[in-house]
């Protein structure tokens, strides 16, 4: 291990929470994950954390990463918090939860929806909430706010003067919190906070940005001819941009992890690779005691199986609606074009293909838009592990797909921004140019991506014209 100063990155996500210590180079020296429990969802249209499982899920990450950190917890300089995007939270007056945090899944966290109780005292994101019980201050980055939920300013990255803004949200402006730019430091860890954790007590916490944002810093995509494809619950594409575009078509405007800069991000996949675990849970035990057997995971043990399966899986085609879009709500998953060729192995590859052909749309619907071309995808998120998915993604994109060799994503990125807050670098930038790692490239093949060119534009991605009048049809019956 390298002697100090130490960086702590805390990235806690839709399905879990990631703690990492790493020293000033972007070495991981230790680390710990915990497992969310699974989305509470009452009724249609609602998804909440349960309880307070966003902290509990910190809790636990952090104590786990601090039980394997061998070196002096004196010598942790900073600690950098990045959390899930578009959540919500509603605190009383002595900063506790008045009601369980609002995930980004949930219909509620895009409307002016505020709890009907008499003790809510502010509004603010996970990463407000976090911060508060790591510091006891009530700042927060203003970067994990936008504009479709918070009356922010995009322009100067504060909250908004416009009082009609605040109407619409259903929000008073004294129940927000102080905004921070990323590399602002928002507070020490409290002694209870530290307790409760393993942190280290007086500890600067500093502010990152949106998950998403942070993900890009971590895996070194800062090139504005680069994009990141981030392979997670939500499946985004991004490319770093300095101008804020105020009404895109094919994309949306976020803030970047750098002060002044934004992030340009294109339409998505809800549940993208949840599908893949939902896929795997359909399997059973079996799977994963087989797997286990030979020392696999389940993905790992299914994905030698796809490998031998050609390009376009033998005609079976996936669209992943498997949570349909706010503005299309009738929207379903589809799997279409099995015949007896296909074994679980193609269902698989098939999902894998769904995601890139998706994704190879809507980022060309936004680099279309900003009139830009890309040179080289960048790949984050547990996905990239994986060797099939790497080479269908090169593939359907037609160009050079990365990934990090030494790993990097939100945990790291919010490293990054504790180290320049700490003065280890002169500011983000350089410290993410010190601390990311080399990354291991996959070239496309001319053959298969032709064959994908073909089946995108001939049938995949016609598929949802066929459907939707379908499922419109049926969604008054089964919603």
């Amino acid at each position: 291990m390298r002697a100090g100063p130490y960086l702590v990155g805390i990235d806690v996500g839709t399905q879990s929470s990631k703690v990492v210590v790493v020293d000033a180079a972007g070495s991981v020296v230790a680390e710990g994950t915990q497992l969310l429990r699974p989305m509470s969802r009452p009724r249609h249209g609602v998804a909440v954390h349960p309880d307070d499982d966003l902290w509990v899920s910190i809790v636990a990450a952090s104590r786990e990463a601090m039980r394997a950190f061998a070196g002096d917890p004196r010598e942790i300089a900073a600690i950098g918090l990045c959390t899930i995007r578009c959540c919500k939270a509603f605190l009383r007056a002595d900063g506790s939860l008045a009601e369980p945090v609002i995930s980004w899944m949930d219909d509620r966290a895009y409307r002016p929806y505020v709890p009907d109780d008499p003790t809510v005292a502010y509004a603010t994101t996970s990463s407000g909430y976090l911060g508060h019980r790591l510091t006891g201050e009530r700042r927060d980055t203003a970067a994990n706010s936008i504009l479709l939920q918070w009356p922010i300013d995009t322009d100067t990255w504060q909250w908004s003067d416009d009082q009609a803004l605040y109407g619409r949200f259903g929000l008073q402006r004294e129940s927000l919190f102080e905004l921070q730019l990323p590399g602002d430091v928002i507070g020490a860890v409290t002694a209870d906070a530290a307790a409760a954790t393993g942190l280290p007590a007086g500890a600067p916490v500093v502010a990152t940005a949106n998950d998403k944002a942070v993900e890009a810093l971590g895996a070194g995509s800062l090139g504005e001819g680069t994009a990141l494809l981030s392979l997670g619950t939500y499946i985004a594409a991004m490319v770093h941009g300095r101008e804020n575009h105020r009404a895109p078509t094919a994309f949306w405007t976020n803030f970047a992890s750098i002060r002044g800069r934004y992030l340009y991000e294109s339409h998505g996949v809800r549940r993208g690779m949840w599908t893949l675990s939902w896929f795997l849970d359909l399997l059973g035990d079996e799977l994963e005691e087989r797997a286990t057997s030979l020392g696999l995971s389940r993905e790992q043990y299914l994905e030698r199986e796809a490998e031998t399966v050609p390009a376009g899986s033998d005609g079976l085609m996936t669209v992943l609606d498997w949570l349909a879009p706010t503005d299309r709500p009738y929207r379903k998953g589809v799997m279409l074009g099995f015949d007896a060729r296909h074994t679980r192995a193609h269902v698989y590859r098939s999902i894998l293909e769904g995601i890139a052909l998706t994704m190879k749309e809507n980022v060309d619907a936004m680099c279309d838009e900003l009139g830009i071309a890309l040179d080289e995808v960048v790949v984050a998120g547990g996905g990239a592990a994986s060797a099939l998915t790497m080479r269908i993604v090169a593939d359907c994109f037609g160009i050079r797909a990365s990934r990090s060799v030494a790993g990097g994503g939100a945990s790291l990125g919010a490293a990054i921004c504790a180290a320049a807050a700490a003065g280890l670098y002169p500011d983000i930038e350089a410290a993410a140019a010190a601390m990311t790692h080399d990354r291991e490239s996959f070239d496309p093949d001319p053959e298969t991506g032709a064959l994908y060119r073909q089946m995108d534009e001939t049938v995949y991605g016609r598929i949802r014209d066929a459907t939707d009048a379908l499922f419109e049809r049926s969604y008054a019956i089964f919603h």
